[in-house]
């Protein structure tokens, strides 16, 4: 069964909405663990292994950053110095910290959560935010779906927390002492009485001080006088208050672009064949083209996302050059793209997702009657999207006019785009004077021992250390540099279209007049004739 959804305020979740915040409180030593024992070490057969305890320096010394429940089960704390807790239980193994590598699987995990919600966000060094707004109904409501993703991250090896509510601060709180809690909205308040200080997300010694005049809830701050609050301990305590009682509107920045349009498909089976994705992209694309109708749109980008079954996600991009929203059109673009990418199937994907990274109008044209596409531009346009979904969106470039008279300025080039620059620089007027087929992407410097005389060419050059002799010369054609951009004694190019003894030819230039200083002139190749 495919499913469709609709961003119409990217980037703005709705109001009154939802939001589920995961806590990975064991993600440095789960992340170990998992290399050793496999993904599914939680809910195997527990293997004998000394407790385990991660490490960092803070300071001179080395403290417990992170521990199993092994270790937690011996009395040991986080913050512990490691001689000591080495001293009172010499039989704990110690792997020194690897943050990179645990931003690395938070992110990971973050691409894994994508399955429940486009809206994720990376909340700390250990915790996500999942705006669910709209999509709890899809997994059977919001108990069955907080079971889901807590049993599903359980299989893979991690234990997570989580909670419910209808703003990211109470979910927060929630997640770490309040696990599995589901807040409704307006139940904020009630909810939060009786949590500690550090539920606001306060820091340590802002905690500190407020437990050292007698406020050690959160009730008992909500209980006090705003403004003396605000004075002695600064605006962030109120902050923190307002936003975990949804009276201040906090928002989450998506790791990732979200999607104006999407279409998703969960599996039975996975599948793991290359001709069954296709035929899958092939029934999404079709998914996707009704609401593409109703909108008067075409895509512009796509991105197809493969869920495989140990957790890990595959993203394949692509950029079109003009709108688009025919499904066979579609299957074909990305059957070149997965002909190129390397995806390791493994066990399958369990979830497949096509989105609309961008949309553009797109009309509908009538075709021709015998069948065929006559139209040129359209014909380019497939070809070009076929070459770039193969070999990459800088495979394919178009040349754009440059206001400079400057050779290697005065045409730049952008990625492709039907009807866009290629058609004005056709019809753009075609200059007298005559220019190589060829243009070097820089001027490359060449020996010259003498000219025949000061102002002509040279009778002979020395280029990537051949030696080619003159055998007939036009020129010179004089470029002055251009004085608004370059130095103000920029040297002048006296360029001369040379022919060497096998009939070769090639555009020279001379910087600069023999006898106005030392190290003038200098000569250099710029391009190559037919």
């Amino acid at each position: 069964m495919s499913t469709l959804f609709a961003n119409d305020r990217p980037g703005q979740p709705p109001a009154g909405g939802r939001m589920l915040a995961l806590w990975f409180p064991y993600l440095p030593v789960e992340r170990i663990l998992r290399t050793r024992l496999g993904r599914g070490w939680r809910t195997g057969e527990v293997p004998e292994r000394a407790p385990l305890v991660v490490s960092r320096h803070e300071g001179n010394r080395r403290v417990i950053a992170c521990l199993d429940e092994r270790a937690e089960a011996l009395g040991l704390k986080r913050g512990l110095g490691i001689a000591d807790a080495r001293a009172m239980h010499p039989q704990i193994e110690i792997v020194e910290a690897e943050p990179e590598a645990d931003r690395r699987l938070l992110a990971a995990l973050a691409d894994w959560c994508d399955r429940y919600t486009p809206l994720v966000a990376i909340c700390g060094e250990d915790g996500l935010f999942l705006d669910i707004t709209g999509c709890a109904h899809l997994f059977g409501g919001e108990e069955a779906m907080l079971k889901d993703v807590v049993a599903r991250l359980a299989g893979q090896g991690f234990r997570a927390l989580a909670a419910l509510a209808s703003t990211p601060g109470m979910a927060w709180a929630g997640a770490r002492f309040l696990d599995g809690a589901r807040i409704p909205a307006g139940g904020e308040r009630e909810a939060l009485i009786a949590l500690p200080l550090a539920a606001l997300r306060l820091d340590a010694e802002t905690c500190a001080r407020l437990e050292s005049v007698g406020l050690r809830t959160v009730g008992m701050v909500m209980a006090a006088p705003r403004a003396p609050l605000a004075r002695r301990f600064g605006a962030q305590l109120l902050l923190r208050l307002d936003q975990a009682l949804g009276n201040v509107e906090e928002a989450i920045s998506p790791r990732l672009p979200v999607p104006t349009l999407g279409v998703e498909r969960h599996l039975i089976e996975p599948v793991s064949a290359t001709d069954d994705i296709e035929r899958l992209v092939l029934s999404l694309a079709e998914t996707l083209k009704g609401d593409l109708e109703r909108r008067g749109e075409g895509v512009r980008a796509l991105e197809l996302a493969l869920f495989r079954v140990d957790g890990f996600v595959f993203r394949l991009k692509l950029g079109l050059s003009r709108p688009l929203r025919d499904p066979p059109a579609i299957q074909r673009l990305f059957r070149e793209k997965l002909a190129v990418s390397q995806i390791e199937a493994d066990f399958g994907f369990e979830m497949i997702r096509l989105s609309a990274l961008a949309t553009a109008p797109l009309e509908d044209e009538q075709t021709a009657l015998t069948g065929r596409n006559e139209n040129v531009e359209e014909d380019l346009a497939q070809f070009a999207d076929r070459v770039r979904a193969r070999l990459g969106q800088g495979a394919l470039v178009q040349p754009r006019l440059v206001a400079s008279h400057l050779p290697e300025r005065a045409v730049s080039f952008m990625p492709f785009r039907a009807g866009n620059a290629a058609v004005r620089l056709r019809e753009a007027p075609v200059p007298l004077i005559e220019r190589p087929i060829r243009l070097l992407a820089r001027p490359e410097l060449v020996e010259v021992a003498a000219a025949e005389i000061p102002e002509g060419p040279p009778a002979s050059f020395r280029w990537r250390r051949v030696l080619y002799r003159v055998a007939r010369a036009e020129g010179p054609e004089r470029i002055a540099p251009e004085w608004w951009r370059d130095r103000k004694d920029a040297p002048t190019r006296d360029y001369f279209r040379v022919e060497d003894e096998e009939g070769r030819r090639y555009w020279l230039f001379r910087q600069g007049l023999y006898g106005t200083t030392p190290d003038l002139p200098r000569w250099y190749l710029h391009g190559l004739f037919a």
